[in-house]
């Protein structure tokens, strides 16, 4: 079979020898038989004498595209001349129409789980070079060493076909495409056949199923398209962002400034600055640090207050360091160092306005008289001698009690950056796993798809 326009044939008429019904050839001169449609004989059709090759007596299947119908695929008219029931050895059954048009030559129509292929025989051999390809395409390998039989034939075929005859097979894919050898002991065929749209199938009347399940060899996943779409999408995102992040401008310090901690523990309130914010929009950190404290803890109340139009950007943290000695050794939990961060803060003269108070802690376990902590701070003791105060940072420690505060501009949040790669993401892995789970399915059916250990064992 080849593309190039072979004579227009004529149709011709003949009487079935088993029936007397009156057949119509349609592509006589090609045509080496054909089954009766009244009686489901298999004729030879070759010779002028035609001859009874085998009769059937079984009731014509019902076909989905009877013969005869014709349907545009690709800008060509084709006529269905011939059925075939097809399967591996009696199972996994797949129907195959032969279409005919008289200066295009024979293309088939190949059913599979509701899902059709458009296929050709090929006039050369696919190369190989490792794997098997052709037209420069690599195909990979899917089934092999099969043996495809003839379950039921009706209508007109270029080859004397016959139920139960059978042929090797070995079937090849890639996205979208199925290369196919059929061997037996006279010829060796190869074939290519493509998967439909099944909107294309409305041309011979047929309703075609678009999810066919499980999915056929050839069928390409539905979610790489999505995904190779999303993905350029995602790095256009990532690319945005990291450009953000790099042009946005440089982080510094733009203040810094101490706050003295009274030794009385009372509420106090600090004013600093002024400072200026440069960028049009930047982040701020402020970070604090109270190299004095010791079993205790500063409450601190931030107000970034904007001179122009005294908007203010609130928060509260705390640093607070413990430490001591109980059965298990000695301990200590905290951190002398605190913060506070604001994202987007507009460019403009600021003020600091600090609000705190000092802290002490007094460890509950610890001893009333004498040991490290020797003081009896629940008033008992009677008329015992007077016992030294309990340690107070505020006005014990060798550092001065005071906030030491440094207030910095920052590039691009860091944390809002993992949060934004984190949602493009998910829609990604999302993709991923879903075409996985169809690569597994559709590749589950293949005489090369990965043995699981359970199965070798």
């Amino acid at each position: 079979m080849a593309d190039a326009a072979p004579p227009a044939p004529a149709a011709k008429a003949l009487s079935c020898p088993s029936c007397g019904g009156t057949l119509a050839v349609r592509a006589a001169g090609y045509t080496v038989t054909i089954a009766c449609q009244y009686c489901s004989s298999i004729l030879d059709v070759s010779q002028p004498d035609v001859k009874l090759v085998t009769q059937y007596h079984e009731a014509a299947a019902r076909l989905e595209i009877p013969l005869g119908t014709r349907g545009t695929l690709r800008g060509v008219e084709w006529e269905a001349i011939g059925y075939l029931a097809r399967s591996e050895r009696g199972q996994y059954g797949w129907e195959e129409y032969l279409l005919f048009n008289p200066y295009h030559g024979y293309r088939w129509l190949i059913a599979n789980r509701g899902g059709w292929s458009f296929g050709e025989l090929l006039t050369v051999v696919p190369g190989h070079d490792g794997g098997i390809t052709l037209d420069g395409k690599r195909y990979k390998p899917f089934f092999a060493d099969g043996t495809a039989q003839v379950d039921y034939v009706v209508g007109e075929f270029y080859w004397r076909v016959k139920r139960g005859e059978t042929v090797r097979t070995d079937d090849w894919v890639r996205p979208g495409f199925m290369l196919s050898r059929e061997a037996d002991d006279r010829e060796v065929s190869w074939s290519l056949s493509e998967l439909l749209d099944p909107k294309e199938m409305k041309a011979f009347g047929v309703t075609a199923n678009p999810k066919p399940s499980p999915p056929l060899p050839h069928q390409p996943s539905p979610h790489v398209g999505w995904l190779k779409q999303g993905l350029v999408v995602a790095l256009l995102a990532i690319a945005v962002l990291l450009g953000v992040a790099i042009f946005s401008g440089g982080g510094g310090t733009v203040f810094t400034g101490t706050a003295p901690i009274a030794a009385d523990g009372s509420e106090q309130e600090a004013t600093l600055g002024p400072f200026t914010l440069a960028r049009a929009r930047q982040g701020v950190k402020i970070e604090t640090r109270v190299p004095a404290l010791s079993n205790g803890w500063v409450d601190i109340n931030y107000a970034l207050v904007s001179r122009a139009d005294q908007k203010a950007y609130t928060a509260s943290k705390a640093a607070e360091a413990y430490s001591g000695r109980d059965t298990d050794g000695s301990w200590s939990e905290g951190s002398r160092s605190t913060g506070a961060s604001f994202a987007a803060v507009p460019a403009g003269t600021y003020d600091l306005i600090v609000s705190y108070r000092g802290n002490v802690w007094v460890d509950p376990t610890a001893p009333l008289n004498g040991g490290s902590n020797p003081g009896d701070f629940f008033g008992g003791g009677g008329a015992a001698a007077p016992q030294p105060a309990a340690p107070d940072w505020r006005r014990d420690g060798g550092e001065p009690p005071q906030l030491q505060i440094e207030v910095r501009t920052t590039r691009f949040q860091g944390g809002v950056l993992v949060l934004a790669l984190f949602l493009i993401a998910i829609p990604l892995l999302i993709g991923l796993i879903r075409h996985a789970a169809f690569e597994s399915t559709r590749t589950g059916e293949s005489d090369f798809a990965p043995v699981l250990s359970d199965e070798e064992d």
